[in-house]
């Protein structure tokens, strides 16, 4: 059974990209376009993490949580482009365990979200999550490509890296050398 993630993010494309990066680290992940659809949501979906928006068209990031903690036990990750000290406090104070702030790189989210379900895993970046010594351990093998689509409407291939160029597939080559 896979674990649940709900995203509550107004920004389409971004909350597109989240989904399809947490899905490719074996979770089963609903989005939500604003807080109304994201309390709906959280009720019918129980997730297990619900990573959300501080600033939302509907209402603040936080009346969501207040919400959906009425009726369901799940941890939160907060995203923000707004990092000021009064909405990392107050975060703090409702018990939300991690806060990324925008722009992030996807693999800080998947960390955050694997390490609140308590799973240690290789996650498709790479990177072993181990809560229970509370340290994240970064290898350096090649990693596999996630496709993201960028606001133009273009594709690129998202936490490209590589140990050397034999090791890389010819297309992975030309995307990263433009040729």
């Amino acid at each position: 059974m896979l674990n649940k993630v709900l995203v509550v993010d107004d920004e389409q494309l971004l909350a597109e990209n989240l989904q399809g990066y947490l899905q490719a680290q074996a979770l089963d992940v609903r989005i939500a376009h604003d807080g109304a659809q994201g309390i709906a949501e959280a009720g019918d979906f129980a997730p297990d993490v619900m990573v959300f928006d501080y600033r939302l068209p509907d209402m603040e990031g936080f009346q969501v949580l207040d919400a959906v903690r009425q009726n369901r036990k799940c941890h939160f990750v907060l995203i923000t482009g707004h990092p000021t000290a009064e909405v990392c406090e107050r975060a703090r104070l409702l018990g939300v365990s991690h806060i990324l702030f925008k722009p992030f790189p996807l693999a800080e989210l998947a960390r955050a979200v694997l390490d609140l379900l308590g799973r240690r895993r290789e996650t498709r970046t790479g990177v072993g999550v181990s809560t229970s010594e509370g340290f994240v351990e970064r290898r350096q093998s090649r990693t596999e490509s996630f496709p993201l689509q960028l606001y133009d409407g273009s594709w690129v291939l998202a936490d490209r890296r590589k140990n050397t160029s034999a090791s890389m597939a010819p297309d992975d080559e030309q995307l990263l050398t433009g040729e």
